[in-house]
């Protein structure tokens, strides 16, 4: 390593995982350059979490209104304008952008350089006809949408999540390709506002969760009228002229009509066209090969945040950021941490998970228990009309929590409480002896720990215990 460098870190990428390793190491007194190529946020912040959510807040807040009899009132919907809906999306990543504004982390200590970065040796990176040295570089280049290999896809135009947001057109009849969390939150949304919505995927609903949980789901999304044609194959899009036309594989090669295509089929790491061969930086089916420390296969460089994976979360971003500030500045082994990290779906209801599902306890062959408890019985979903949905944990034979899955309302608060219980190693009886608010949708991560309570109570512990304390109730 030189001694001498222009940098303590040279940050590529200025999305989530740039952003926050670059505060945290001018706020450490560090020395500090972030390059990016565009604009300060990247894909959270334009095309990913901020709007996305901020068009399903208006989704929500359109079907409320249309089940309002549902309530015992009576309130009519007017047709929606969708350009007004996108109008307040805008408005929402207007108000967040000042964050994330080149002039605010300048102000942090940050030297920002708009700029494409090129690696040239192990060492040294080309961006804006300079030549900078670091000791250390952080690539966090994020992702993009894959796009798949489907005939007649590169003759029609077609939305992904990096464009849908900035149409000028109403939609009248979307067809998404695809069916994970990406794909479901837009379809179910463009439902909401106005539009038909056909869902084509070769796989089932959110595959990646188990089948009883995103079945909930399905079934939402059906009484809502949207269209699902799973587990088929896509053989040709077609052009047409009202829109395009999709030929799928069913058995009968039925024609789907639309007016506009939204592709959501999953994400690639940014890894081309940073020059990442020269510095000696290994890549692997598309990724980055990586250490637990995030650190790749030339030590001075090291990875967060989409690019780096497997979680493609702010979130895990966040994490990131701070295990590469530890390694870099501090010297210390630090190691990304993967278990307790929670994700979610964020349709309605909301699908979250933490750790393992029951169908991966399965398939890593791991002796596992499964608990159960249904939002029907929670008073407070009742009270609030949202009683569909479970919530399943799996945990080991004695009691330590090895997942958790959470459908209905707010699952993506409520999972909180399980990651946290899994980082700290808790079992499930201590859920079940903490005290949890009444009435509120917690009370049901309380009441599934009680399922394993009362499970374990065998007809002999009965007797038992009748015995000793002398109990006259039961059979």
């Amino acid at each position: 390593m030189a001694d001498v460098t222009d940098y303590d870190l040279c940050i590529i990428g200025g999305g989530a995982a740039g952003l926050v390793t670059a505060a945290g190491a001018a706020a450490l007194g560090a020395k500090v350059i972030l390059i990016e190529q565009n604009k300060l946020g990247g894909d959270c912040l334009y095309t990913g979490c901020v709007p996305s959510k901020a068009l399903i807040h208006s989704a929500h807040v359109a079907h409320t209104v249309s089940q309002s009899s549902r309530a015992g009132l009576s309130a009519i919907l007017d047709s929606v304008d969708q350009q007004k809906v996108l109008g307040r999306v805008k408005d929402v990543i207007a108000q967040i952008e000042p964050n994330d504004s080149p002039e605010r982390f300048r102000e942090l200590g940050v030297e920002v350089l708009f700029s494409k970065a090129q690696f040239i040796d192990d060492a040294t990176v080309i961006a804006d006809e300079r030549t900078i040295t670091a000791r250390h570089f952080v690539v966090a280049t994020g992702s993009r949408p894959l796009i798949p290999d489907i005939t007649g896809l590169d003759i029609v135009d077609y939305f992904t999540n990096e464009t849908i947001f900035r149409t000028d057109e109403t939609i009248k009849h979307l067809i998404v390709v695809g069916s994970g969390p990406i794909a479901c939150e837009l379809a179910q949304s463009y439902a909401r506002l106005g539009a038909k919505v056909s869902m084509i995927s070769q796989s089932g609903l959110l595959p990646r969760e188990d089948n009883d949980l995103s079945a909930v789901v399905k079934s939402q999304f059906e009484s809502e009228q949207i269209d699902l044609y799973l587990d088929v194959d896509v053989e040709l899009v077609l052009k047409t002229d009202t829109g395009l036309a999709i030929q799928i594989d069913n058995g009968k090669h039925k024609i789907i009509e639309g007016s506009h295509l939204l592709v959501a089929t999953g994400r690639l790491a940014n890894v081309d066209g940073f020059g990442l061969d020269k510095a000696g930086v290994d890549i692997i089916s598309g990724r980055l090969k990586l250490d637990s420390r995030l650190r790749t296969t030339n030590r001075r460089i090291f990875a967060c945040g989409d690019v780096a994976g497997p979680y493609l979360f702010t979130h895990m971003a966040e994490h990131q950021a701070g295990v590469v500030l530890r390694n870099t500045l501090f010297r210390l082994p630090a190691k990304s941490q993967e278990r307790g990290t929670p994700w979610c779906t964020f349709t309605s209801p909301e699908l979250a998970r933490v750790g393992l599902s029951e169908q991966e306890a399965r398939e890593q062959n791991k002796q596992h228990e499964v608990y159960c408890f249904p939002f029907a019985e929670i008073d407070r979903a009742i009270v609030d009309d949202q009683a569909q949905g479970i919530v399943k944990i799996i945990t080991t034979p004695r009691g330590k929590i090895l997942g958790a899955s959470i459908v209905g309302p707010h699952a993506g608060e409520l999972i909180a409480e399980f990651s946290l219980a899994m980082s700290a190693g808790l079992s499930l009886s201590a859920l079940s002896k903490t005290i949890h608010l009444y009435p509120s949708l917690a009370q049901i991560n309380r009441r599934v720990a009680d399922v394993r309570l009362k499970s374990k109570l065998t007809p002999f512990k009965q007797r038992l215990l009748k015995k000793v304390f002398g109990l006259r109730g039961g059979k």
